[in-house]
């Protein structure tokens, strides 16, 4: 897992807030959530972005990891939020009245949340279910569903924010899929 070096620097400043997970397709639906819970803790949001494409290689004593991509076209001196992702996020946390960060990991994403989260202490880690389709299945099957790595591995609570749900009557969405 690496960090932007803002981050490390950060940590104190961002103790208590509670952390939710950005993925750029389900970002918007996940952050709104997110921000509703900040606001009745009554503290900030740390809007985390964690880019799975890169490996990490070193870490400093600050907490500033080193990391290189997986695909050498994809290198980049240093691990930024998306501008943007950003952007999007805040026309949705406009009418929130609490401090909002974005910080960009890289690593495995479960890993990368839960390890932050533990840094700031966060109460709670707010992520999105998995994403519809193909693409959603293929990836939960590869790397697992970061809901319940984060259910499994670490010790805060984590909330699972719906992004498609299904009647009863309905097939789940990896019912279809088989």
């Amino acid at each position: 897992m690496a960090r932007s070096g803002e981050v490390a620097d950060a940590a104190e400043e961002l103790h208590g807030w509670v952390v939710v997970g950005v993925v750029p397709a389900t970002a918007e639906a996940v952050v709104a959530r997110a921000a509703e819970f900040a606001r009745r803790f009554g503290t900030g949001l740390a809007c985390v972005a964690v880019e799975p494409d890169r490996m990490a290689f070193a870490e400093s004593i600050d907490g500033t990891v080193l990391s290189y991509p997986i695909a050498p076209e994809d290198w980049a001196d240093e691990i930024t939020f998306e501008p943007e992702l950003r952007e999007r996020l805040l026309t949705v946390l406009v009418d929130h009245a609490g401090p909002v960060a974005f910080v960009a990991l890289t690593g495995d994403p479960a890993t990368g949340l839960a390890s932050f989260a533990g840094t700031v202490d966060a109460p709670m880690i707010v992520v999105g279910s998995r994403e519809a389709g193909l693409r959603g299945s293929l990836r939960e099957f590869f790397a697992g569903s970061v809901a319940l790595h984060l259910s499994h591995r670490q010790t805060r609570p984590v909330v699972v924010v719906p992004l498609a749900p299904v009647s009863r009557a309905q097939a789940l969405p990896w019912e279809d899929e088989l």
